[in-house]
C-alpha cells in the first residue's frame, strides 16, 4: 500500500494511522520494554512482541536479576496477553553464543575488559532480530532503551537520553544509519525511570515494580571468572603478581580474576603504598601492579569505528568532541584524529584512569546531545 505523504505523521513518524503501522517490540520482560509495548498497543498500533531466548532455558529459570532469564520470558508473554497483541519467543541461543559469549570469553583470556551488551545490540538485537522484524513486514522495531532518535538535516540522528542517569548511548554507539532508519526508542525523552514505572502502573502491568537487571544476562552475580572457567576449562592458571619496578609481590590463581584499575582483592596487603592493576600480561600469566598515577591515560587507540557524523570521518584531520571511555563516566573533552574510516586515536584533554583494551570509546558533540559514534579500544592506551 502506497504511503500518503500528505497525511500527518503518527507518533512513530509514518504518514498513516497507528492501526496501519506494524511495530515489532523487542521485549526482555522488564518494565522498560513492557511499557513500550503496552503504550504502543494502547495507541492503536499493530504491535508484535518478540522475546529472545539467548541461552539455556533450564539454567535461566534459576537465574534472577538478568535480562534474559526464563521468568522474564514469562513476564513478557503475560504483558502481551494483558494488552492483547501476539508474542513470540525466538531461540537465538546458538547465534548469541557465537556472536557474543565466545568473544567475551576470548577477550577476557587475552587480558581485555569486554562489554558484551554492546556486541549483543550490534550483532543480535539490531542485526538478526531486526531482520526478523522486516520478515514480519514491520514498519519499524521499537526497544526499551533510554536513548533518543531525532530527525536531522541528513536523516535520523542518535542522541543521548533526557535522563542522564538512565542514558544508554554508550551501549548503542555501533548502531548504523541504516538500522537507525528502522529503529524507534519511545522512552528516551522521559525525565526519569520513575516516569516509566508510573506508565506501567497506568497500564496495569504486573511488572511495574519489577527490579532493574544489574548483571550481564549470562554472568550470575557478576562473577565473570566462574563463567570463563566453565567456557574455557583450564583458563585460571596461576601466576605471579609483579610490581611495575620488577619486584615479585605474590601469586594469583588466574589472570581472569583481575581487571585494569582493580585495587581490592589483590592479596598483597602489608605494603605502604596502595597498588592497582595497571597491566595484564597474559603470555607470562603476570598481573602487573603499580601506583595510581600509572593508570592515567591520555592517548587512546581505536578501531572498528562506527561514525555517525554528517561529514565523513576522514574529511577532517581533527575532530573536537567529547568522549566516554566507561559507561558510568561523564563525557570528557577530547581530540579525535582519524587514521582511516574505521581507525583513529583519541587524545583526552584530561587524562582518564583505568582505560582498558576491550572497552568502548563513544563520541559526543561537545555541545548538545548528539552521539557521533564510537570505536573499540584495542591495545594499551598511553599516558
Amino acid at each position: 500500500m502506497a504511503l500518503d505523504i500528505n497525511k500527518p505523521l503518527n507518533s512513530l513518524g509514518f504518514p498513516k494511522s497507528p492501526a496501519e503501522t506494524r511495530v515489532v517490540v523487542a521485549m526482555s520482560g522488564g518494565v522498560d520494554s513492557s511499557v513500550v509495548a503496552a503504550h504502543l498497543a494502547a495507541e492503536g498500533y499493530d504491535v508484535v512482541g518478540v522475546t529472545l531466548q539467548l541461552y539455556d532455558h533450564g539454567a535461566a529459570l534459576a537465574k534472577k536479576g538478568a535480562c534474559c532469564a526464563g521468568v522474564d520470558i514469562h513476564d513478557a508473554r503475560r504483558v502481551a496477553e494483558e494488552m492483547g497483541f501476539p508474542h513470540y519467543v525466538l531461540d537465538y541461543e546458538n547465534i548469541f553464543r557465537d556472536a557474543v559469549i565466545d568473544e567475551f570469553a576470548d577477550s577476557y583470556l587475552a587480558g581485555a575488559t569486554p562489554v558484551p551488551c554492546i556486541r549483543c545490540n550490534e550483532r543480535v538485537k539490531f542485526k538478526d532480530l531486526l531482520e526478523t522484524a522486516r520478515d514480519l513486514e514491520a514498519d519499524c522495531m521499537a526497544t526499551g532503551h533510554y536513548i533518543q532518535r531525532k530527525m536531522g538535516v541528513q536523516g535520523p540522528e542518535l542522541h543521548s537520553a533526557t535522563d542522564s542517569a538512565r542514558d544508554q548511548s554508550y551501549f548503542l554507539f555501533s548502531t548504523t544509519p541504516e538500522q537507525l532508519e528502522f529503529l524507534r526508542f519511545p522512552l528516551g525523552h522521559l525525565p526519569s525511570k520513575q516516569a516509566t514505572r508510573e506508565l506501567a502502573a497506568q497500564y496495569g502491568l504486573q511488572v511495574a515494580d519489577k527490579p532493574d537487571s544489574q548483571d550481564i544476562c549470562f554472568v550470575p552475580n557478576g562473577n565473570y571468572a566462574s563463567v570463563i572457567e566453565k567456557l574455557r576449562p583450564g583458563a585460571a592458571e596461576p601466576g605471579e603478581i609483579v610490581h611495575a619496578d620488577g619486584r615479585i609481590l605474590g601469586t594469583h590463581e588466574g589472570v581472569i580474576h583481575y581487571t585494569i584499575g582493580q585495587r581490592r582483592g589483590l592479596g598483597i596487603g602489608g605494603l605502604e603504598e596502595p597498588l592497582y592493576v595497571v597491566r595484564l600480561d597474559v603470555d607470562t600469566r603476570r598481573v602487573i601492579v603499580g601506583p595510581k598515577d600509572m593508570l592515567s591515560t591520555r592517548t587512546v587507540p581505536l578501531r572498528e569505528i562506527n561514525w555517525l557524523g554528517d561529514a565523513p570521518l576522514t574529511s577532517q584531520a581533527e575532530w573536537h568532541i567529547s568522549v566516554k571511555v566507561r559507561s558510568t563516566r561523564p563525557p570528557r573533552e577530547a581530540v579525535l584524529r582519524p587514521i582511516s574510516a574505521t581507525e583513529a586515536t583519541v587524545e583526552l584533554l584530561t587524562p582518564e584512569e583505568g582505560v582498558s583494551p576491550g572497552q568502548a570509546c563513544v563520541f559526543y558533540e561537545t555541545t548538545g546531545t548528539r552521539v557521533l559514534g564510537g570505536g573499540w579500544i584495542w591495545r594499551g592506551a598511553t599516558v
